[in-house]
C-alpha cells in the first residue's frame, strides 16, 4: 500500500494496514514526517493489540520516501491524503498516475472534494475513488467509497475487497455530493454547534455533553433514522413522522454557519482547553482509543454496527488461520500458541490481572485448539460440541496492564469421549510463567444432551497432536490439587 501525504490520516491508514500484514510505503515531501509517522503508527498499537484475539498475519513493513515516483511504482494500491486544497490535490494525483501501473488503484481521503473534480487531469481516470475514512482510521471501520464520472465500478469493487480485508465496513455512496453523506451529517450538527456558542446559549462541554449522555450511546449501534423509527412505537416510523413531523416547521435550526469571529474562534478554543483539563492530545488519544476498543467488542456480541464488521473481519482472520496452519503431519504444524496482552480493563483494585481473566485466556487458547482441528461453526451447527467438565488454575507469577502474554497449549492425553489439555501462561518477553491451566474437556452430542464419542477424523487430528507434544516433558503442574491438606 502507498500513501501519498502522511499526517494523521496517513498516519492512521498505515497504522491499520501494517497490523493486517500490508506493507505501506509511504511518501511525503517532509522528511521529517518518516518519524511522525513511525511515532503515530507506534501510538496506535496498543490499542489495536486490545481489539481483537483472533490470529493476525505477521505484522508488514513501514518503508519511508520523499520521493513519489518511488512510492507510486511500488505501491499495488495507493492512497491520497494530503491537504484538502483542489488545485493541489489535482497536480498531485495527476503525477501520481503518471507513475503507477495502470492497474494500480488511487483513492484520495478528501473529506468533501467530489472525485470527477480530482480525477480531471489523472492518466487511467477510471481507476480513481475516494475512499473516505474517519478518524481515528486505525480503529473506526467507516470508509466511504464514492465514484466520479469517470470511475469503473470494477474500480469501486476491487477497492471495496482490499479495504474490507483491513477490518473496514465500506459504505458505497451512489451520487457524488462534496461532503459525501457523513460529513455533510456531521456539518448540520457542527454549525448548530456554533451558532449556540456564538449567542452564548451553551458552552462546548455543555453541547458536548448533550451527545455523550444521551442520542451518542444510542448512535454507536443505530443510526437516526433507525432509533426515530423506534420512537413511533409500533407503528415505527409512519406514527413518528405523523406525531413529530410539524415541528419541522418550527425555527429550530439554523444551517448556515455563523460568521467566524475572533470572539468566536476564542470561546470555542477556550472551551476546549477547559474540557482537556490539561491533558495533552496524545494522551486523549489514548482515552479515545480505549473507550472505542471497548464499545467495539460489545456491540461485537450483538453482531451490530462496527462490532459486527469486527466480527466479519475475525471470522476471516481465524478461516485464514486455519487455511495457512499447515499439514498436521508436520511437526510445524503442531505448535499451539495464543498471543495476547494485558488490558487496562483488565486489571483489578490491585493493579493486577482479575482472576476470570485467566479462566478467559485459557479458554481462548482452547478455542485456538479448535479451530487447528477444524471444529468450526459448522461442527457446532451438527450437534456436537466439547463441554469442560473440570479446570485447574495455578497462579505463579503477576500480569501487569500492557504485558504482553503468550499462552502455550500441550495435549496430555485424548479418547473417543475426553480431551485432556495443559496451558502455560507466559511473559510474551521474559517467558516467565505466570498461570497454568489444566481442563478436561468432554465431547457431547447436545441433541442427546449427553457424552457421544467423537468421528474418526476429528480423533485422529487431535491425537496426532497429542503424540507430538508427548515429546515434551509432562508438566509438573500437571494432575495438583489445592495445596492445603484437611483438616
Amino acid at each position: 500500500m502507498g500513501l501519498l501525504g502522511t499526517g494523521v490520516i496517513g498516519g492512521g491508514w498505515a497504522a491499520r494496514a501494517l497490523h493486517y500484514g500490508i506493507d505501506v510505503i509511504a511518501a511525503d515531501v517532509k522528511p521529517e514526517m518518516e518519524s511522525w509517522i513511525r511515532g503515530a503508527v507506534a501510538n496506535a498499537e496498543p490499542a489495536l493489540a486490545r481489539l481483537t484475539f483472533a490470529p493476525l498475519p505477521p505484522k508488514g513493513k513501514l518503508t519511508f520516501t520523499t520521493d513519489l515516483r518511488v512510492m507510486a511504482e511500488r505501491a499495488d494500491y495507493i492512497q491520497e491524503n494530503i491537504p484538502e486544497v483542489l488545485e493541489l490535490k489535482q497536480r498531485m494525483l495527476a503525477q501520481v498516475s503518471r507513475h503507477a501501473a495502470p492497474d494500480v488503484i488511487i483513492a484520495s481521503s478528501t473529506s468533501g472534494l467530489t472525485p470527477t473534480d480530482l480525477q480531471r487531469d489523472m492518466l487511467v481516470p477510471q481507476r480513481f475513488l475516494v475512499a473516505h475514512p474517519f478518524n481515528p482510521v486505525y480503529l473506526l471501520p467507516l470508509v466511504e467509497l464514492v465514484g466520479g464520472a469517470r470511475t469503473s465500478p470494477a474500480t469501486i469493487e476491487a477497492a471495496g475487497i482490499f479495504l474490507r480485508y483491513i477490518g473496514m465496513h465500506t459504505l458505497h455512496v451512489r451520487k457524488e455530493i462534496p461532503g459525501h453523506l457523513t460529513d455533510r451529517l456531521q456539518e448540520a450538527i457542527w454549525r448548530e454547534i456554533l451558532h449556540m456558542v456564538n449567542e452564548g446559549i451553551a458552552t462546548t462541554g455543555e453541547l458536548d455533553e448533550s451527545i455523550v449522555y444521551g442520542p451518542g450511546l444510542r448512535w454507536a449501534a443505530m443510526g437516526t433514522n433507525m432509533i426515530y423509527h423506534l420512537a413511533g412505537g409500533e407503528s415505527g416510523m409512519r406514527h413518528m413522522l405523523a406525531q413529530f413531523g410539524p415541528c419541522l416547521k418550527w425555527p429550530w435550526t439554523k444551517l448556515e454557519a455563523p460568521e467566524l469571529t475572533e470572539t468566536l474562534i476564542d470561546r470555542m478554543v477556550e472551551g476546549t482547553q477547559e474540557q482537556a483539563a490539561g491533558r495533552s492530545i496524545r494522551e486523549l488519544e489514548r482515552l479515545r482509543d480505549d473507550y472505542l476498543v471497548a464499545i467495539q467488542q460489545v456491540l461485537r456480541q450483538y453482531n451490530i454496527g462496527a462490532g459486527a464488521t469486527l466480527r466479519a473481519v475475525e471470522e476471516r482472520l481465524y478461516r485464514d488461520a486455519a487455511t495457512h496452519a499447515g499439514d498436521l503431519a508436520e511437526d510445524s504444524g503442531t505448535a499451539l500458541h495464543l498471543i495476547a496482552s494485558v488490558r487496562p480493563d483488565w486489571i483489578d483494585y490491585n493493579g493486577h490481572m482479575s482472576d476470570f481473566r485467566y479462566t478467559q485466556l485459557f479458554g481462548e487458547a482452547t478455542d485456538a485448539l479448535y479451530r487447528k482441528v477444524g471444529i468450526d461453526q459448522a461442527y457446532r451447527d451438527g450437534g456436537h460440541m466439547f463441554y469442560t467438565v473440570e479446570s485447574h488454575i495455578k497462579h505463579e507469577g503477576e500480569a501487569k496492564a500492557g504485558d504482553p502474554l503468550r499462552v502455550d497449549t500441550q495435549i496430555l492425553s485424548v479418547d473417543d469421549k475426553r480431551l485432556h489439555v495443559f496451558h502455560r501462561l507466559e511473559h510474551g518477553i521474559s517467558g516467565a510463567t505466570i498461570a497454568t491451566g489444566e481442563q478436561m474437556h468432554l465431547h457431547v452430542d447436545n441433541r442427546a444432551a449427553k457424552a457421544a464419542p467423537m468421528g474418526a477424523a476429528l480423533l485422529a487430528k487431535l491425537d496426532h497432536l497429542r503424540q507430538a507434544h508427548a515429546k515434551r516433558p509432562r508438566p509438573a503442574e500437571a494432575g495438583r490439587h489445592i495445596g492445603q491438606a484437611n483438616g
